[in-house]
Parts: structure tokens; C-alpha cells; sequence
């Protein structure tokens, strides 16, 4: 009785354990960088590309993505936006921790760490912190044939009026089909993602990729018109999900990862 109890037990606890790592989900930090000058946008570059990212990648934390806006796509907005993937908050937890204890990136960093307070890199920082959707639990790196910065890296925030209609926009991509309609016409996503903490709550955010502006336009044109879309859209439960959609176009830097 006891064999067979402990058996059990074994049987039990296995497949619990391969629930929760089928279930396990990614982490993302976007980090924006709102900049004013040229002197910034040269000193964040010479930063990331010498020693965030090469930091990061001794952590293991291969795929990071730098993206800047395509000229004229997003007003006279100028940033730079680091996308840094986790996976356990608790390596996002520790991330700085570990970075001050990184005497290379110390080192090649330090024009930007001990950046004076009149000549500061950037005007501000917003950090967005997600969770990326069950039906989407891991990232993908886009596989394009044209050159970086022909490339369109479409940002997307959907904002809800109420925690209510939000969960609604989200059960919408899971459950109701818009992440496999996305998959199905090759936006080639990056992520899909619930947001845990931001200015904006509650929204969600998403990034699609395509090789050009002609080969984005076509895209939507194909979404617009599905029959899955068509039917999705008018369904009662997910009317007035979306109260406002903040939206970047841009493209990849050279050292970026993704």
C-alpha cells in the first residue's frame, strides 16, 4: 500500500511539475529613453552597444532589442527604446545588483554612469514592466531579409477604460483568436504581453515586424478584411475594449540583438 501511495505521489507531483513549466511565461522590460539632442542619442548609443548590452549578454540574456523611430512615423518624438527579456522576475529583481558588481561594464560604461547633472543622457526614463501572454509565452526573434534599417518594428499599447474591459482585450487575443490570426498572416510578432506595471494602466503591448513600410501596409490591409477578424470584432463581449492605442513605428539599430 505504501509502494503504491508513493507511486502516486511520484505520478502526482511530475505532472504538476510539467503543468507549471508548460505554463512558465516570459518577462519584459521596455526602456524608453526620452532624448532632446544628438549628444544623447550619441552617448546612450556608445553605452548600450558597449557595455548594457554586452553586460547583459554575460547574464545570459541573449536577445535584447534597440529600436529608434522611423523619421516622420512618430511626430517629432525622439527616443530610444532597449527591450531586455527575462525569464523569472527574479533575474529582473537582480538585474542592477548584478550590473554594480560588473567591473567591465563599470568601466565602459562610465561616461554614462557618472553622466553630470547638467549633462544628463536623457530627458527620462520610462520603464514598463510585462508578462508576456499564455498564448504567446516566449519571444521570438524575427527572421527578415532586408537590411535593419529598412525594417518596421511596430510597438502597439491598447489601452482599457476599466480593468474589466482590459481583461476582455486580453481574453480577445488568447482565447478568442487574434494571436493566431496575427501568426497566421506573418506579422512575425515579437511578443504579446499583459503590462504589471507602468503610467498607463491597464493596457497590454505587442510588436510586430515587417521588412519595409510597404510589406506593414499590406499586412494590416490582409488583417482588416480576415473573416476571423470580421467575425472577432463585432462579438458583444469585446466592444469598447479599447479606449485609446498608442502606436511606434521603428527600426532596428545595428548592434541591436533582435
Amino acid at each position: 500500500m505504501k509502494k503504491l501511495f508513493l507511486l502516486f505521489s511520484v505520478v502526482l507531483f511530475g505532472f504538476a511539475a510539467s503543468s507549471y513549466t508548460s505554463e512558465a511565461r516570459d518577462y519584459y522590460q521596455v526602456k524608453i529613453y526620452k532624448i532632446d539632442k544628438d549628444s544623447q542619442e550619441i552617448l546612450l548609443d556608445s553605452y548600450l552597444q558597449s557595455a548594457f548590452i554586452p553586460a547583459l549578454h554575460r547574464l545570459g540574456i541573449e536577445n535584447v532589442g534597440v529600436f529608434k523611430p522611423i523619421e516622420g512615423e512618430n511626430g517629432t518624438e525622439r527616443f530610444v527604446m532597449v527591450f531586455i527579456p527575462f525569464g523569472s522576475l527574479q533575474e529582473f529583481e537582480q538585474l542592477d545588483e548584478k550590473l554594480s558588481n560588473d567591473k567591465e561594464y563599470l568601466k565602459l560604461g562610465k561616461d554614462y554612469i557618472e553622466a553630470p547633472h547638467d549633462d544628463p543622457p536623457y530627458v527620462r526614463i520610462e520603464s514598463i514592466l510585462m508578462k508576456s501572454f499564455k498564448t504567446m509565452p516566449h519571444f521570438a526573434v524575427p527572421e527578415l531579409d532586408s537590411k535593419p534599417s529598412d525594417r518596421v518594428y511596430e510597438f502597439r499599447s491598447y489601452e482599457g477604460a476599466t480593468e474589466q474591459l482590459y481583461e476582455r482585450k486580453v481574453e480577445m487575443f488568447n482565447d478568442a483568436g487574434e494571436v493566431e490570426l496575427f501568426k497566421k498572416l506573418e506579422f512575425n510578432p515579437v511578443f504579446f504581453a499583459e503590462v504589471l506595471s507602468s503610467a498607463h494602466m491597464p493596457h497590454l503591448i505587442y510588436m510586430t515586424t515587417f521588412s519595409d513600410k510597404d510589406s506593414q501596409q499590406k499586412h494590416w490591409d490582409a488583417f482588416r478584411i480576415h473573416p476571423d477578424w470580421e467575425k472577432m470584432k463585432v462579438m458583444d463581449r469585446y466592444q469598447n475594449t479599447v479606449s485609446s492605442i498608442t502606436k511606434y513605428l521603428m527600426y532596428p539599430t545595428d548592434y541591436s540583438d533582435i
